[in-house]
């Protein structure tokens, strides 16, 4: 955030960080070569190979199209790290890969809490969220999560995100930002801080409960139905709390730093933020790993197309545990109600798990 068009010290050393230009592009390139064949094998088993269409899976689609725009754009910053923080292009594609890059890890993050708190309905409250989770409402939340999170990045579609440093004889893209594209103090700590508590802390917080509800209800289901379900629920939280740890966290409690230090005028961790930015990057490279373990359908229809033969055993299982928390809790709330079997007939029918 500069006030003029000098830039300080620390600016220009961060700009010359070999680190930067070194690290960035090898971590991206990486991200590049395993993210983009994950996800369209991700998005080809959810889109041709699972009927019908549920909840879940339409969340799991909007996650995997999402890395897939931010894959798609990575290699524009390879070049831009590679030629020394040097951005050659239009001012306009600087501020679509900007976009599309904060887009990606605040949709992600919004998207792993609403399939966690999906999970959490279909195992505690089966029943009465039926009506709730319906392939609309999935929809729909996708359509709002996105209006919201391009609405709080509006202020980087409306201005200029290059900037020009005659001291290195380059042009920047959202490294050095302009102190008049905000009005003033408050709008810059709203713009820089709210995302941290919206984006990240509040759905942490929303995640870390829902799977902890949900594997102490199947623990204390598990003695009667089996651990099956237990077992994938327990490697999915590790998996999704693994990617808020790694991926998220670090990049966003050092901007946190960064911007207080940098609007109380102190010395910023620019540097530091830049490198943690491309761990947000790896979340691409393990959401299929969330599929495979947030759907049953999911892992048993990419068994076939790798050629890999399901067990009889495992349709089994997942009949049991796709009934387990109907059968639970339809004794807990109305003990040989009708619902309870209509409810287990229409999953056998359609072959869908509750989870």
């Amino acid at each position: 955030m500069m006030k003029n068009t000098s830039l300080d010290n620390a600016t220009i050393n961060m700009l010359k960080n070999p680190d930067i230009v070194v690290i960035l592009p090898i971590v991206y390139s990486l991200v590049v070569i395993i993210s983009i064949p994950g996800n369209i094998f991700s998005l080809w088993i959810l889109f041709f190979h699972i009927k019908p269409k549920t909840t879940s899976i339409l969340l799991m689609i909007n996650l995997s199209l999402t890395d897939l725009a931010l894959a798609s754009c990575l290699p524009l910053q390879i070049i831009y790290h590679l030629k020394k923080n040097h951005w050659s292009y239009s001012k306009q594609l600087c501020s679509y890969v900007t976009i599309m890059f904060y887009a990606n890890m605040y949709s992600s993050i919004l998207t792993m809490t609403f399939i966690s708190f999906e999970r959490y309905l279909g195992v505690v409250y089966p029943l009465t969220s039926q009506k709730w989770r319906k392939k609309r409402y999935a929809i729909a939340t996708c359509i709002v999560m996105w209006f919201i999170v391009l609405l709080s990045l509006w202020p980087l579609a409306s201005t200029d995100l290059t900037f020009k440093v005659n001291q290195l004889n380059i042009t920047t893209c959202f490294d050095v930002l302009y102190w008049n594209m905000l009005p003033g103090v408050l709008a810059w700590g709203a713009f820089l801080l709210l995302p941290f508590f919206f984006f990240f802390l509040l759905p942490f917080t929303i995640t870390v409960a829902c799977y902890t509800a949900i594997i102490w209800k199947l623990i204390q289901a598990s003695h009667k139905y089996g651990n099956g379900q237990k077992t994938r629920s327990v490697y999915l939280a590790i998996i999704v709390l693994l990617v808020f740890i790694i991926c998220f966290a670090p990049n966003n409690f050092i901007l946190l730093v960064h911007i207080v230090s940098r609007l109380t005028e102190k010395e910023g961790y620019y540097h530091i933020y830049k490198l943690t930015l491309c761990l947000s990057c790896l979340n691409n490279c393990i959401d299929p790993f969330i599929y495979y373990f947030a759907s049953k359908e999911f892992y048993q229809k990419s068994m076939q197309v790798v050629g890999r033969k399901v067990l009889l055993s495992d349709s089994s299982e997942t009949r049991r545990e796709s009934v387990l928390s109907t059968r639970t809790s339809g004794r807990s709330l109305s003990s040989g109600h009708k619902d309870g079997f209509d409810v287990l007939r229409t999953c056998l029918q359609r072959h869908e798990s509750v989870f």
